[in-house]
């Protein structure tokens, strides 16, 4: 093994600016001082621009590093999984990522139980322990041509993904709050039309007629906490899907509290399924959000990648 492919005994820590509207810039002096006050040797970079996350996270693999650390959202751990995807040097799960989550919705860290609180973050990952955790392959359209990505908590098509865009287009007018999430979801309900969808899974049509949106994931959580898969299990080897026919708007203004608390499927119009190949067309195409990251639209093709990534979580989600 030459020098340059020495493995290096420090965490790659990097930091996404502007993730949770400049928080984890703010909060940067406390974490990096629990970091160094736990005796974690680290090496700091920032993340400049769209897609650097995962070009620091080849960088860091191709140097030699084999533990990660990701300070930012939901969107930045989507980038670093990527990126493991990408490089070519070791098995993606031969390294370990952490996060120390200092996003909007923090829907991945739902999941596995891990703190918002910053101390407890990083006590979990001076403890160490680690799960392997599926991840989705994700084949899309994109002006016209195939693109692909991989998923590490849930993709949405349809309604959900309008609320995507929504949203961030408020975000990028500066807007910011607790409520942006539901304010583009009021405003994509009044505008969003159902479209005709077929959805195969394992290769059978499981589904074919209008369709408000549907929900395809590893975990459980979207949107900053709607507990839109509530049966997921993030190495079972299989996707969980939940498919929303279209409704009146009184069926969720009475049943709203059930995309929060695991009883979605208590709704006439959700249904469920599982599968570890998914297949979905519509028409018109229809957009695609993955990781709370708007990409293009229909056709969408997903696969399992089986125990494929290696993330830090606490003791008591191993029990």
């Amino acid at each position: 093994m030459s020098a340059e492919q020495q493995i290096i005994d420090k965490w790659y820590v990097i930091v996404n600016p502007v993730a949770g509207s400049g928080k984890g810039l703010e909060d940067l002096p406390l974490i990096t001082k629990l970091i160094r006050d736990n005796n974690i040797p680290y090496e700091l970079v920032f993340s400049q621009h769209k897609y650097h996350v995962t070009e620091l996270t080849v960088q860091a693999i191709n140097e030699g590093y084999r533990r990660i650390i990701a300070i930012g959202g939901d969107g930045t751990i989507h980038e670093v999984v990527n990126g493991l995807f990408i490089q070519q040097v070791v098995p993606t799960e031969d390294v370990t990522v952490a996060v120390i989550a200092v996003g909007t919705g923090n829907d991945w860290i739902r999941m596995f139980g891990l703190p918002k609180n910053y101390s407890e973050a990083v006590r979990a990952i001076v403890e160490g322990h680690t799960f392997l955790q599926d991840v989705g392959e994700v084949y899309y359209e994109e002006s016209h041509f195939s693109q692909k990505r991989y998923m590490a908590n849930m993709a949405g098509a349809g309604f959900d993904a309008t609320v995507t865009r929504h949203y961030e287009h408020y975000k990028a007018k500066g807007e910011r709050g607790v409520s942006l999430y539901a304010k583009a979801a009021l405003k994509a309900y009044l505008r969003y039309k159902p479209s005709g969808v077929k959805v195969w899974i394992d290769d059978e049509l499981v589904y074919n007629d209008l369709l408000f949106s549907l929900n395809i994931g590893i975990c459980k959580f979207n949107g900053g906490g709607f507990n839109l898969l509530p049966a997921a299990v993030a190495d079972d080897g299989l996707f969980d899907l939940s498919l929303i026919k279209p409704f009146h708007w009184w069926h969720a203004a009475f049943r709203l509290k059930r995309l929060f608390d695991g009883r979605i499927y208590t709704i006439g119009h959700v249904q469920h399924f599982r599968g570890s190949r998914i297949r979905i067309e519509s028409t018109p195409d229809i957009p695609v959000q993955v990781d709370g990251e708007l990409l293009g639209g229909t056709p969408l093709n997903l696969s399992i990648r089986h125990r494929a990534v290696r993330v830090i979580v606490t003791k008591e989600f191993l029990e």
